[in-house]
């Protein structure tokens, strides 16, 4: 039998025989019961990657060794192995053979009544819960990976480097050199702690944030049709899906409607939906359609099945147990931290080099003595340990960590960091209008017949009924179309409550209808009368749906067809109309464009959703097309699709869906942050365009269409033939620069159609097709665009379209039409109340279904980025400038080393980390919400401004004032002249200026020492510096008020701790030869501090006063 699909293709399935032609081949595995072979080329290449060594695995941990197309292929081939696994271990499961009484029989199941309480507990007690054992852990790869990865790869050949210098390189061997190398090998374990315990907290932080939501699933129990958790699940319970949801567990299929596709892509891959069956397609268990297995999804249409295994012991859970599982992707973020770090490990090499090799050239022959072979290896590898801050990598995942913590404070679900990066970038939010924008509580407003409309409330009050022979001949007819022609319900727990109040379980158009019925004449006498011989769930696509009922009471059971949907489909289908009394007439010219401005004037003036509702009947069995097939499901729908044409119009019904609350400010608050707010939904142009202008989406008093698109385009096509440059200047500008908010001064003529006065823009899904490359660019600048009666692929076409333009989208939706675009956009968000695959597919799911909430989490994305900036700032200056000048000062003017290699990894290890994570908590400076977003391909998170902060002003002013206060500190302490320090060399030994070489090391120690303070202190005043970019530090006050961060102020106790353990105790002067810090330089360098402030209060307050100058031109 051939079936029409959604894309009107004729699939051929079988009738439940093994040899029946199929179109689906959902896996690229041929398997029978005799030869379960793979291709070679795939069966050689699993062999040779099961093969590989375990250390070949951890190798990969330390050193990028493949390329990403590699390591996709790899796990691509280590997918089909597992599946091909899975299918020869589930060749002796017959579920999909057996006959459908077979199957309850086997599991025990009642597909009347369902599994009892009693029952369902005593086997979650023998299966366990339906929920999938999480990948092993794989402690040995992570644990080789928090030793040997990250900033300890650095670390390693430091260490292996200062244990060669102590011996044998040493002559005689230092004990310095030995210390350094166990303290190198204790920041190693340090540092791997760290890693383990921020791995583990994030783990627990995000599977925390993912188990906010709850999945659910229909069954039945008791008798009862309830809502059950998906973890609830065992082997026999019965189960309903419908469009949207996730398959809950391995289930066979008992019951389908005709239109039921499942999407197979989350096992298979196969990227087109395939049609379920109840009947066997195919002797393999993965590939028959009469199976749908845990993690698909219902694409289409509704089905039953029952449940055949669970847990583990689905296919999905099998594959789990057998696939190694890789790594998330790294995020953006990560990338440009891991290049920033990889960029400086490359200087610090270079330069460490290069030192060595300027000792080895030059300094060894011309100055001999003056630094030993195992001084000049330390020294070169001591740049490679202090150069790189190697607390960044931690701050960043932490800072993410910290931001999807705040986010799950506001009822938004994370599911992964890269999304909180992400929201910060976001230029255009594509939301769909039921559920997202509106309140999902559609509620019928008016009536309208071939000759009359009415208000609805008004006709309720004329007309309710207690039965439906009661009613009027035309409100009976618009109540059987509205009861029977739907798919929602009533929950029966909700039953005593008022209609509006009663819970309804269904599509928000569906449910409305379904109370509209109640409220008109009871629903249940009327749907005891007629049985409902065939559903055709609605669909974007087609845009109606069919129901072929037949009425008991009469003698013949004639079956009719009872069809809604919208009025621009249907009405071309219809040839006669209702009138308000009954009667039916044809459906003249006249009629016909009534009903089209009844339609046209409730949606413009009211917003209306308006749905065409019609009926088919037949006069007797002998013309009925449907009565001698009423018995076989498939081929009803096959007739009733081919005879949806002489239908007679029962009636129009308007619905009202109110915006929500909170969209008019939230929709404000995007335009005031640069990020444009395009509608995009299946409803009709006009009722779109009213409920936009409702929402603060469109503001604009004229609107455009796709006329005047056309017309731009051709006025731009002439334009480029023309010579006159004058005109085509003027031409260029005509266009709408809607880009960042900022639109052209124009100057037109009276004649001239141009876009300057308008930014709003409202085109239908119609107009989409034939649309080029011109004709997108145009759209892509207006500011307000309205897409109406959109399908979910022309929704995948505009996020397509924006996103080839360079846009970062983000989608907003809630049914399984959306999750195409949902998908292909850089952020998928999800309301709280949508459907299973809708959240599935989203990255961010509001909980609370508040549009509001999207605005925190685009500020918390962009705080993300703002503080991470705040983070490098504080960092770069310390570990770059001011502890590499020392060892360059050392190695090119002979001057003792100011700053010992140990004082400088304290600094980057110990003193500067607390200060660095606090800062990831700050507060914004201003309203994040106020400024554009950022360009994440121009405006990165270094840029050459940002070195110039670092650099070229914080850190010249360190590295100024530590290396003054070396100075100093040898001057007051040994009268030694900063003269008699430059170019000393090989004379600073024994004699030189009066002074044995012991003493002259101990000054050098105690100046280094005062070095060292002296670059402590001034990182408090960096600490506050890098606080705010624009602000005073005065008004982000770290006490109190909005903006405060106590925390930050334990930096100082710290810092001033670790200084007085590694300068004061003697066994560090010993063997670190460090010296104790004379008293007055804890305080001396203050006064450096406070002139820092005070110049970065001066250069913000320039920045603020003169916003276009020079110097807020080169701000960081």
């Amino acid at each position: 039998m051939d079936i029409q699909v959604a894309d009107s293709r004729p699939v051929t399935i079988s009738n439940g025989t093994p040899q029946a032609a199929v179109e689906f081949h959902a896996l690229s595995l041929q398997i029978s019961e005799n030869d379960a072979r793979p291709s070679d080329r795939r069966h050689r290449t699993y062999q040779a990657s099961a093969h590989k060594p375990r250390w070949h695995a951890l190798l990969y941990t330390l050193l990028p060794l493949h390329t990403a197309h590699q390591q996709h292929e790899a796990e691509e081939l280590q997918r089909d192995a597992a599946l091909l696994q899975v299918a020869n271990e589930l060749q002796t499961h017959t579920y999909h053979l057996d006959s459908i009484n077979a199957v309850y029989a086997q599991l025990g199941a009642d597909p009347v009544h369902g599994l009892r309480t009693d029952e369902a507990v005593q086997r979650t007690e023998t299966c366990g819960c339906n929920v999938v054992s999480p990948a092993p852990r794989r402690l040995l790869s992570r644990a080789f990976g928090w030793v040997f990865g990250g900033f300890n790869r650095f670390l390693w050949p430091a260490m292996i480097v200062f244990w060669l210098c102590w011996k044998p390189i040493g002559n005689p061997p230092q004990s310095g050199n030995l210390a350094m190398a166990v303290v190198i090998i204790l920041v190693i374990c340090l540092q791997a702690l760290f890693s383990a315990w921020q791995e583990w907290t994030t783990d627990r932080t995000m599977h925390s944030i993912t188990n906010m939501v709850t999945a659910e699933t229909h069954g039945l129990r008791n008798g009862l049709r309830v809502q059950l958790a998906q973890s609830e699940l065992v082997p026999g319970d019965i189960v309903f899906l419908r469009s949207g949801d996730r398959v809950p567990a391995d289930v066979r299929l008992v019951q389908v409607s005709m239109d039921v596709l499942v999407d197979r892509s989350e096992l298979s891959g196969a990227p087109d939906p395939t049609i379920g069956t109840t009947g066997y397609t195919n002797t393999n268990y993965l590939e028959t359609r009469n199976m749908a297995m845990m993690g698909m999804h219902i694409a289409q249409g509704q089905c039953t099945g029952v449940v055949v295994a669970t847990g583990d012991r689905t296919v999905l859970g099998r594959i789990g147990q057998l696939v190694t599982h890789n790594p998330a992707d790294r995020t953006i973020l990560q990338i440009e931290v891991q290049r920033l770090v990889n960029w400086l490990t490359t200087v610090s090499l270079v330069v460490g080099t290069l030192f060595v090799v300027l000792w080895a050239v030059w300094l060894r022959p011309k100055y001999p003595g003056f630094m030993s072979v195992s001084d000049a290896l330390a020294n070169g590898v001591g740049v490679l340990v202090t150069f790189v801050p190697g607390s960044l990598p931690i701050s960043l995942i932490l800072a993410m960590t910290m931001v999807a913590k705040r986010m799950q404070r506001y009822k938004l679900l994370v599911k992964n960091l890269t999304t909180v990066e992400t929201l910060g970038t976001v230029t255009v939010i594509c939301c769909e209008k039921t559920g997202t924008v509106t309140q999902r509580r559609m509620v019928p407003t008016r009536i309208g017949f071939g000759d009359a409309e009415f208000e609805f409330d008004a006709l309720v009050g004329a007309c309710e009924a207690a039965t439906v022979d009661a009613l009027d001949v035309a409100v009976r007819r618009v109540h059987e179309t509205a009861a029977l022609c739907n798919a929602a319900r009533f929950d029966p727990t909700s039953a005593h409550l008022p209609i509006n109040g009663r819970v309804a379980l269904g599509d928000a158009t569906d449910c409305a209808l379904l109370r509209m019925a109640e409220h008109l004449c009871p629903l249940q006498p009327a749907r005891r009368q007629y049985d409902t011989l065939l559903t055709v769930p609605f669909n974007l696509r087609r845009r109606w749906m069919l129901a072929v009922c037949a009425d008991r009471t009469q003698p013949t059971h004639s079956p009719f067809m009872l069809v809604k949907g919208a009025p621009e489909t249907l009405l071309p289908k219809c040839t006669r109309v209702q009138l308000q009394n009954g009667d039916v007439v044809p459906l003249d010219h006249a009629q016909r464009a009534r009903i089209e401005e009844m339609q046209h004037r409730w949606a413009a003036q009211d917003g209306c959703r308006v749905l065409l509702l019609c009926r088919r009947e037949y006069a007797s069995d002998e013309c009925n097309p449907l009565a001698g097939v009423a018995d076989s499901a498939a081929e009803l729908y096959a007739v009733a699709c081919q005879n949806m044409s002489g239908l007679c119009v029962v009636g129009l019904v308007g619905l009202i869906d109110p915006p929500r609350d909170e969209i008019l400010d939230s929709v404000g608050k995007f335009r005031g942050a640069g990020i444009r707010v395009f509608m995009v939904t299946g409803d009709y142009a006009p009722t779109a365009a009213f409920v936009a202008r409702q929402c603060g989406i469109i503001t604009s008093a004229a609107v455009d269409g796709i006329d005047e698109i056309n017309a731009q385009v051709t006025l731009t096509k002439t334009e480029k033939r023309s010579d006159d440059k004058e005109r085509r200047r003027s031409t260029t500008q005509s266009l709408p620069k809607a880009m960042g908010g900022r639109r052209a001064a124009l100057l037109v003529t009276d004649s001239e159609h141009t876009l300057a006065s308008r930014s709003s823009l409202v085109v239908s899904g119609p107009d989409l097709h034939g649309l080029g490359a011109v004709h997108w660019d145009i759209i892509a600048q207006y500011d307000e665009c309205v897409f109406a009666r959109i399908t979910p692929e022309q929704k995948l076409q505009v996020v397509e379209e924006m996103r080839g333009r360079g846009h970062i989208v983000a989608v907003t939706g809630d049914e399984v039409n959306d999750v195409p675009a949902m998908r292909a956009a850089h952020v998928g968000v999800a309301m709280g109340n949508g459907t299973q695959v809708a959240k599935a597919a989203s990255g961010v799911v509001l909980l609370d279904n508040n549009f509001s909430s999207l605005v925190v989490a685009i500020e918390c994305g962009r705080l993300l980025f703002i503080n991470l900036k705040k983070v490098i700032v504080y960092l770069l200056p310390m570990t770059n400038l001011s502890e590499i000048v020392p060892s360059l000062l050392n190695v090119t003017l002979g001057l003792p080393i100011p700053l010992s290699t140990f004082l400088m990894l304290v600094i980057n290890t110990v003193t500067d980390v607390w200060a660095s994570v606090v800062l990831i908590y700050e507060e914004p400076e201003t309203d994040l919400m106020l400024h554009p977003p950022r360009n994440s391909s121009v405006d990165g998170l270094v840029n050459v401004r940002f070195f110039l902060q670092a650099y070229g002003f914080v850190g010249l002013v360190q590295t100024l004032t530590g290396h003054i206060m070396f100075f100093l500190c040898l001057y007051l302490r040994g009268g030694i002249h900063p003269r008699d320090v430059f170019l000393s060399f090989n004379k600073w030994t024994d004699g030189y200026l009066g002074k044995s070489k012991a003493e002259l090391a101990e000054l050098v120690s105690i100046s280094g020492s005062a070095h060292f303070m002296a670059l402590v202190v001034m990182q408090w005043a960096n600490m506050f510096v890098a606080r705010t970019r624009v602000l005073s530090v005065f008004r982000q006050n770290p006490f109190w008020g909005p903006r405060r961060n106590p925390m930050l102020l334990v930096a100082i106790p710290i810092a001033v701790a670790v200084s007085l353990v590694v300068n004061e105790f003697a066994w560090f002067n010993s063997v670190f030869l460090t010296g104790k810090i004379p008293v007055e330089f804890f305080f001396l360098p203050i006064p450096f501090a406070l002139a820092l402030l005070v110049l970065e209060e001066l250069r913000k307050l320039v920045v603020r006063r003169y916003p276009n100058g020079g110097l807020a031109r080169i701000a960081w």
